[in-house]
């Protein structure tokens, strides 16, 4: 089935992914299913190493560079090798003048046209695992769970 999803196809899922982990409050697996799916399409030549950016956002105040990549119509970063350092031009700041075309696709098709074509086999979630998440200020209270009136007989004397 792999071969038969169309690049452009797979180019509208990557975008819509990267999107969506652009706002995440935990975008790593997307940002893992996307980084996938494009090395994936790089070795079947079906996308091209474009060349070198300086990254927006810097990592702990430091430059670095990201991996300018062409799926069909889209550009989309990643992070380097060092063979894409010797290999590749620097093309210096980002343009933010280009940008990819709009796309309309929700999330879950996205992800299903990627984890189809990188062959991913997701992780079963059971819900009984889940922990509920409180805030770091957050202090269960006790109310609710004394009894009142006391009814220890040692506190009535």
């Amino acid at each position: 089935m792999n071969q038969e999803t169309s690049v452009q196809d797979l180019a509208k899922a990557i975008f819509t992914v990267n999107r969506h982990a652009k706002t995440a409050p935990e975008p790593q697996h997307l940002y893992t299913i996307k980084r996938e799916a494009i090395q994936k399409l790089l070795q079947e030549k079906r996308a091209k190493r474009i060349g070198l950016h300086f990254s927006d956002n810097p990592k702990f105040s430091n430059q670095h560079s990201t991996l300018l990549v062409e799926v069909g119509n889209y550009f989309f970063h990643i992070p380097p090798t060092k063979e894409d350092f010797k290999d590749l031009k620097h093309l210096g700041k980002l343009d933010h003048k280009y940008r990819n075309p709009q796309t309309k696709m929700s999330l879950s098709v996205a992800k299903k046209v990627i984890y189809e074509y990188i062959d991913w086999k997701e992780e079963e979630r059971k819900s009984s695992t889940r922990k509920t998440r409180y805030s770091s200020y957050f202090t269960p209270s006790s109310l609710g769970k004394m009894e009142w009136p006391p009814t220890n007989r040692a506190i009535r004397r």
